[in-house]
Formats: C-alpha cells, sequence, structure tokens
C-alpha cells in the first residue's frame, strides 16, 4: 500500500486513533526487565515505532541512508523527489527541542535538490507520565516554513555558538500566545530568510551574491515555475 504523508497522517489520527493509545518503553537484558522511565530516548523510539508500524499496516517505504539530512524515510521508493517524511517527536510539556537540519549543509542541499522544500514533516508531541507510560498529545503535519521563524539577530531560528552558526532550529508553530514570533507564511519568506542568514553568515557570506540566482534556476528546472523572492528587508518586518 502507497500512502502519501497527508493519508500517513490521517490513517494515524483517525483509523489508529493515535491520541488515544498508550505505551511503555521495556529494556530487556539478562534477567532484568525495566519500564524505561527517562523521557529523552522518546524520540527516537518514536521514529522506530513509526517504521514498526509501516510494516504491520504494510506501507511502502524506504528508509534514507543520510541521517544527517531530512527526510527519514522515502513513501515514494520509485520516485525519491517526491513523498518525502521527516519524523521529529518533543516532549509536549516543552518546548520543543529538535533540529530541523544543518545550516551550511541544507542551503547547499536545496540548491543541488529543491525539492527537499516539500518534504513532510511528521511531528509528534508526546508526554511520558512518572511511571513510564508514553502518550502522544499532539500530531502534526506541517511544512518547513510553518515551523520555522526569525529570531533577534538573525533572519532565521538558529544554533549559534561562539558566533559559529551550526543548526536551524524550530520555533512554537502552536502557540497562539500574543507576542510570540509568527512562522514564515509561505515558502518563498523562507527562502528570502535563508538567503538573508547565507549572506549573514560570515560561513558562507562568499555565495551570498550568486545563491538566490542558482536557487531560483535550479528550482525552475525542476517544477517548471519561476518564484517570486522578497528582500528580506522588505518582510522583515511581519515577522518581528
Amino acid at each position: 500500500m502507497r500512502l502519501t504523508a497527508q493519508q500517513v497522517y490521517d490513517k494515524l489520527i483517525h483509523e489508529d486513533r493515535i491520541l488515544d493509545l498508550q505505551g511503555q518503553i521495556r529494556f530487556f537484558f539478562g534477567d532484568v526487565d525495566i519500564i524505561v522511565k527517562q523521557k529523552d530516548v522518546v524520540g527516537n523510539i518514536i521514529q522506530e515505532w513509526l517504521q514498526g508500524w509501516f510494516d504491520k499496516r504494510g506501507i511502502e517505504y524506504a528508509p534514507s541512508e543520510n541521517t544527517q539530512m531530512p527526510p527519514d524515510f522515502f513513501l515514494n521508493p520509485d520516485d525519491r523527489t517526491t513523498g518525502l517524511l521527516e519524523v521529529k517527536a518533543f516532549n509536549r510539556s516543552a518546548s520543543p527541542g529538535f533540529d530541523i537540519a544543518d545550516f551550511r549543509m541544507y542551503e547547499e542541499e536545496i540548491i543541488n535538490k529543491p525539492y527537499m522544500l516539500d518534504v513532510d514533516y511528521l511531528i509528534f508531541g508526546y508526554d511520558m507520565s512518572d511511571d513510564g507510560i508514553v502518550t502522544v498529545k499532539d500530531l502534526w503535519l506541517k511544512k518547513v516554513w510553518q515551523i520555522t521563524r526569525r529570531m533577534d539577530g538573525w533572519a532565521i531560528n538558529l544554533q549559534v555558538k561562539q558566533g559559529v552558526v551550526h543548526k536551524i532550529r524550530p520555533g512554537v508553530w502552536y502557540s497562539d500566545r500574543p507576542g510570540n514570533i509568527p512562522m514564515f507564511r509561505c515558502l518563498e519568506d523562507f527562502i528570502s530568510a535563508i538567503e538573508e542568514t547565507v549572506y549573514q553568515n560570515p560561513k558562507t557570506h562568499n555565495a551570498a551574491a550568486t545563491w538566490k540566482r542558482q536557487f531560483l534556476d535550479n528550482y525552475e528546472a525542476h517544477y517548471c515555475v519561476r518564484l517570486d523572492i522578497p528582500r528580506w528587508s522588505d518582510i522583515e518586518g511581519q515577522y518581528r
């Protein structure tokens, strides 16, 4: 059975009713059997569980061999430019702590493979009780621009250590609290922020002059559509 990302999401929500399920993580070693109660292991386990769920439900997929970049799964193994699914999970009682991708690898990847912008992010917001009972409180299916935002001093939310740019980090896309920095409204604004960050980042600054043209040419060659990317300075005020 071959499903789209939306169909996978719908099946989890409506058929398997994942938001009503409970589970535990058990570890057997020798003659000792324990229930795992450490929340920080749940995210990786959920990704492995989803692969097992694909197998049990007879859903076609191919796992990605590149663990450093999205996606985790190809839902169309015959065409690895479509049906791209990335799985993320985080403790719902805290803010999202996962990474989107390494910034430098990502800005190069979307030039060479513009279809990577069409990755669907299946995001599990989980909880674990003191007794080790795991539940999924929320499940989202999002595009990358729907879960990312700007940050102070940078056009996109980043992990920056000692002035060095590392990972692209998510925003809190599910919050409607006043004062929250909004997520990007569209793909074009997200690309504008990436271009500005290429310019801002000392490690990629020299590539900034040609980055946008290269991206637009390759995107058009793949999709037969020429995007209209705004200047970051023209839209920056919308994301304060």
